[in-house]
């Protein structure tokens, strides 16, 4: 029995998406599609272009470096949406398509006469994801939002940190972005399900706090239940220990994951105590939760004893789960990486060569690939305008005159 080749085939082939959002969270989600064959069109104001090109490391091209690596795989035209002009070529672009991407406060694309209502009607088979600060509904509706505020309004910035110091940075203030645009690029799939059953879009509606406040674990229900209000515990976790970041005798660090009893029995083995676990002091959960600071002490007294590589041998050895706490410059020379291709090396015209993370998931049958990195403002212009609008070069003229396009 013959076989199809899948393999030039992508997932989202034939998916028409506009993309009308600017710095992160929104063209982050519809990088996710565009990765997997969408046909992505970023909008981007004339002249002005989309504030994430300016946002970041500049390179000498006068791109930055998140949006040469964000905004891969899109085609990038110039519409101002705020003249009647613009809104009209907008609805005739929606009346093709099938995903919006926005992220402006809620109440813009209505100002401008582009709200869900009327793109509705142009196309009842429409997906419009709308992501921002407090989601499009609530008293907060109304209020800007960035990445740092959904971090802190989402309950992770009170957690990142020392509990005798004020609340820092959760590695990134953009977490809030990417799993936004993630969380977004999730929705299109499920409203592409329900579209096929039912043959009506719909909206997608993400607040940039919601996404941080459904990753917390047991935060919410813990305090439901008990009243108990998670503090800062530094590179600690809650309900287990030793679970933390150690030092190591070359100056690095490791991170040892001790879920259970059982793996502690395996670590005090490794340390050499094994008299320490099963029936010994620190045996059971609640006997080092209660000695956390004691038992956090003596194993990074033990770590320090021993350079990184050396103590990972160990680890593995007796089955203890440990990594290294890695910077970037490791993470380029490690061999997982280099295996599993996570580190995608583009050739690109206007800067040379440009390391970017590779894209995630990948597919057996139809993976994804990245063809471009993001555009130059206006670069696909013709396309879009002429090709796929079917506009003639005088009324093109008249747009351009018009700061339009």
């Amino acid at each position: 029995m013959s076989q199809t080749n899948t393999a030039s085939i992508q997932a989202l082939e034939g998916l028409r998406v506009i993309d009308v959002s600017s710095f992160l969270a929104g063209p982050f989600c519809s990088t996710q599609l565009a990765e997997f064959g969408a046909d992505v069109i970023k909008l981007e104001l004339p002249i002005v272009g989309d504030p994430l090109r300016k946002f970041g490391t500049v390179t000498e091209c006068g791109e930055t470096l998140p949006w040469l690596s964000e905004c891969r795989n899109k085609r990038s035209a110039t519409l101002d949406l705020r003249k009647p002009d613009g809104a009209a070529l907008l609805k005739r672009m929606i009346a093709e398509a099938d995903v919006l991407v926005e992220n402006f406060q809620p109440g813009t694309l209505e100002k401008w006469g582009l709200g869900w209502d009327v793109l509705k009607a142009v196309n009842p088979r429409l997906i419009m994801v709308r992501i921002s600060g407090f989601g499009q509904t609530g008293p907060y509706s109304g209020k800007p939002g960035f990445g740092r505020i959904g971090n802190a309004f989402g309950g992770l910035s009170f957690l990142a940190g020392y509990p005798d110091r004020p609340p820092v940075t959760p590695g990134s203030a953009t977490i809030p972005d990417y799993l936004a645009g993630l969380y977004g690029a999730m929705g299109v799939l499920l409203a592409m399900q329900a579209l096929a059953k039912t043959g009506r879009g719909q909206v997608i509606d993400i607040g940039l706090y919601e996404p941080i406040f459904r990753i917390l674990d047991e935060l919410a229900p813990s305090y439901q239940l008990n009243g108990y209000v998670r503090q800062r515990m530094g590179p600690g976790t809650v309900n287990v220990v030793p679970h933390s970041h150690y030092p190591t005798k070359d100056g690095r660090w490791i991170a040892i994951a001790c879920t259970s009893d059982k793996i502690f029995t395996r670590l005090a083995v490794a340390m050499g105590v094994p008299e320490f676990a099963e029936d010994g002091k620190w045996g059971k959960i609640k006997q080092r939760e209660a000695a956390r600071a004691e038992v956090d002490e003596y194993v990074a007294a033990w770590t320090i004893q021993f350079d990184r590589e050396a103590l990972m041998a160990i680890c593995e050895k007796e089955q203890v789960p440990c990594g290294p706490v890695y910077s970037i410059d490791e993470i380029f020379e490690d061999a997982q990486y280099a295996h599993r291709e996570n580190i995608l090396t583009m050739k690109d015209p206007r800067v040379g060569e440009l390391a970017i993370p590779n894209l995630v998931p990948r597919l057996t049958d139809t993976p994804g690939r990245v063809k471009w990195l993001g555009p130059s403002m206006g670069q696909h212009n013709d396309e879009v305008y002429r090709d796929w609008l079917k506009l003639d070069q005088a009324e093109i003229d008249r747009l351009t005159a018009l700061q339009v396009i």
